[in-house]
């Protein structure tokens, strides 16, 4: 015996099954298409061509897939379905038996139905493989974020409510099966039908549904607490029953002896919203009022009202548990008046009011008011409604209802036609606009797979890159070892890109390769700079933080766009040519060296010669110095180090002399003496550094600041007698709150 495969097994296009029986198609196909193709008789044609097809196969759950189709069928007779529904059933179930199921389905019954079993095939091999794919543990999702994939394809396969109702009919013929065999069932199954399946149909309205889903699922997923709650229902029924059918008849006769024709009934008790109630509001089981319930069927709704002052003038009313849907229907439709009282021994009793329409909307809920019949290209996705448009709101609202549950109360407009759900080749669901393409799904997987993609399998056939996927397909990308995005992509009218999120992707990739451009633009022409002024030493990150930045990158981008000005490093690395200052703050005469002044600056083997220290090191005892005897100025005294000294000497090494500091006078000489000074800015700063200053009694004579990204600059010229003494006063300056170094220039 052979394995179908449909519902929870994967379903192929064309499998062993049609490969076995060829000859069978075109037999079926002229049998069912003696008449025209339509739906008059459909239900007995649909099970005729499905019989030879489908007998001796079973399903993924060892149920026999004709009587799974027959029962399905049943199930939406009960809920209204039309034959065209009912013969639906059948059809679902043939095409993984043939080898062009559209094609086929078609010739014999019409483009409607073929349409209708292809997309509900659709969908459940897309729910199978993510099943599986769950369970080899492809997918990285909890059991939580699986059920939501299943929830959203759902919705994306909702455009058709049949396709919906289909699988919710299917998946309960399920359970029932597991139920009656008592086999064990895959706890995937359950709890989508708990978690999926039970709320799908509450929000259709269709409870008589919702309330034997949620029952068999629990019994399945918590079967000892569902024992537990069964038994004790079980333990006193005899007793329960007796005193509800006396509470049932007194109700009944008296109302209608009041001129309301009621019809009071017991009302089902369902195990899963008894436990639902204890756990949610922490009651005991005795505690939870609907254990005793009854249903009052009256003709109109001006009964409803009376029907409710006669009991709550014969029962102790409980005012909390008093809700009127008739005034204010719940957001799926739903209309009733709910009241719970007590009798005279205080037993809770829970009282439901409605009209027969009331009750059967209760029941059956969109399926009461929808006619599934064929209505061409008018109709919403090929069936129309009985009430015609407010029906079709009505449906459009309840799954728009079910989409808020879904994503925490947000609201979406374009429901059915702004997304679509396809899977990876591990069958993870990727959620992308209407429209989208290979290109996009690549993005969505990962942006590197968006930028290397150069190719697409859709369904295992190779595509163009702007093809629009549809819903259920898998989707596997080519991709290079390095590559890139293509230009065209983001070209609108060639159609490669739909969503804004890998619109974004690409236009950022080739935004980062204009920046790269631009910083390598930007560090060309500085280190050119760099070698024209023989600074090819200078460490590039240093210069770019003396500038004002934060990194040398940063300082080559504004330099590749021409927003700083490469004069601004010539300044840096050239300082003006020191100027002559007057003679009594920076010229010495020197006496002979037969008679050594004592203080100042000694110029070995020459008289009488006019020395300045150099404005570019400022040198103060005990600096190391040099001398360079300069044309018409004297000897310009430097610190040993100083790079200026050193380009000169190399220049012009024969007018180098030899210098020293002379003895200490009584009254000691002063110095300036540049310090440079790098700090978080912030007010006050200026000011906590003048005061380190003015405390070591340190004299500041000029000032220079600069504030560049919140980095504060500063330049303090002071003056000191001795350099030495200087460094401990830095180290203070570099204490101050947002100091970050303090050095001598």
């Amino acid at each position: 015996m052979r394995s179908s495969a449909i519902g929870h097994m994967p379903l192929g296009q064309g499998g062993a099954a049609a490969a076995g029986r060829p000859e069978a198609v075109p037999q079926l196909i002229a049998a069912t298409a003696q008449t025209e193709p339509g739906h008059d008789g459909a239900l007995a044609r649909a099970r005729a061509f499905a019989e030879p097809l489908l007998t001796g196969e079973t399903l993924g759950t060892g149920e026999n897939t004709l009587a799974h189709a027959d029962a399905v069928s049943a199930i939406l007779k009960n809920l209204g379905g039309s034959e065209t529904m009912q013969a639906a059933a059948y059809l679902v179930y043939t095409c993984a038996h043939l080898n062009k199921p559209e094609e086929v389905i078609a010739k014999a019954f019409g483009d409607n139905f073929a349409a209708l079993a292809v997309e509900t095939t659709k969908l459940m091999r897309v729910q199978q493989q993510a099943r599986e794919a769950q369970v080899a543990g492809l997918q990285v999702d909890d059991a939580a974020t699986h059920t939501e994939n299943v929830r959203k394809m759902l919705l994306a396969f909702s455009r058709d409510l049949r396709v919906v109702m289909l699988r919710l009919a299917s998946r309960l013929q399920t359970l029932r099966f597991y139920a009656a065999t008592k086999r064990a069932v895959s706890p995937g199954i359950a709890r989508e039908a708990l978690q999926v399946f039970a709320p799908l149909a509450n929000r259709l309205g269709i409870w008589q549904m919702k309330w034997e889903l949620e029952d068999l699922a629990f019994r399945f997923l918590e079967p000892d607490t569902y024992k537990e709650v069964a038994s004790l229902l079980d333990e006193k029924r005899v007793e329960r029953e007796l005193y509800m059918e006396q509470v049932r008849s007194r109700l009944e006769s008296e109302l209608r002896a009041r001129s309301i024709s009621a019809s009071v009934q017991g009302r089902p008790k369902h195990i899963y919203s008894i436990v639902k109630k204890m756990r949610g509001k922490s009651l005991g089981f005795d505690q939870v009022f609907d254990i005793r319930a009854l249903r009052v069927i009256v003709p109109s709704v001006k009964d409803c009202y009376a029907a409710l002052s006669w009991v709550h003038s014969q029962f102790s009313p409980i005012e909390a548990e008093f809700d009127d849907y008739i005034a204010k229907p719940k957001p799926n439709g739903y209309q009733s008046l709910h009241t719970v009282v007590r009798d005279e021994g205080g037993k809770a009793i829970e009282i439901q009011i409605r009209t027969q329409a009331m009750h059967d909307h209760a029941e059956h809920g969109v399926a009461a008011h929808w006619a599934y019949k064929e209505a061409g290209t008018k109709g919403y996705a090929g069936v129309s409604a009985s009430s015609e448009y407010d029906a079709k709101i009505a449906v459009l609202r309840q799954l728009l209802a079910w989409e808020r549950d879904l994503v925490g109360g947000a609201s979406r407009s374009g429901l059915f036609e702004d997304r679509i759900y396809v899977l990876t080749p591990d069958a993870a669901v990727v959620e992308l606009p209407q429209g989208a393409t290979p290109v996009d799904f690549a993005y969505a997987v990962h942006t590197n797979v968006g930028h290397r993609c150069r190719g697409a399998r859709v369904d295992g056939a190779m595509v163009p890159l702007n093809t629009p996927l549809q819903n259920g397909q898998t989707v596997e990308i080519t991709t290079v070892k390095e590559g890139r995005p293509s230009r065209d992509w983001l070209n609108p009218e060639l159609g490669y890109l739909t969503s804004n999120r890998a619109k974004a992707k690409v236009r950022a990739w080739f935004n980062a390769q204009a920046t790269h451009a631009t910083v390598a633009r930007g560090r060309e022409l500085v280190e050119k700079l760099l070698q024209r002024e023989g600074k090819t030493a200078v460490k590039l990150d240093d210069l770019a933080v003396q500038l004002g930045f934060k990194s040398a990158e940063a300082l080559f981008e504004v330099v590749g766009k021409d927003e700083f000005s490469l004069r601004s490093i010539e300044t840096l690395l050239r300082p003006p040519e020191p100027v002559a200052e007057p003679e009594d703050q920076l010229l010495i005469r020197k006496a002979r060296t037969d008679s050594v002044p004592k203080g100042g600056v000694l110029v070995v083997g020459v008289d009488s010669l006019m020395t300045q220290l150099a404005k570019c090191c400022k040198p103060a005892p005990p600096d190391e110095i040099r001398g360079f005897v300069t044309r018409g100025k004297g000897v310009s005294v430097h610190r040993a180090d100083c790079s200026n000294f050193r380009e000169m000497a190399a220049r012009n090494a024969e007018r180098v002399i030899d210098v020293e500091w002379g003895r200490p006078q009584l009254q000691a000489a002063v110095y300036p003496v540049d310090v440079a000074v790098e700090a978080s800015d912030r007010q006050g700063l200026l000011r906590d550094i003048s005061e380190v200053f003015a405390r070591e009694k340190t004299n500041v004579i000029g000032v220079q600041t600069q504030s560049v990204k919140g980095t504060a600059w500063m330049t303090f010229t002071v003056e000191v007698s001795d350099a030495g003494r200087l460094n401990k006063v830095l180290g203070i300056v570099g204490s101050v709150p947002g100091v970050r170094s303090a050095r001598r220039r």
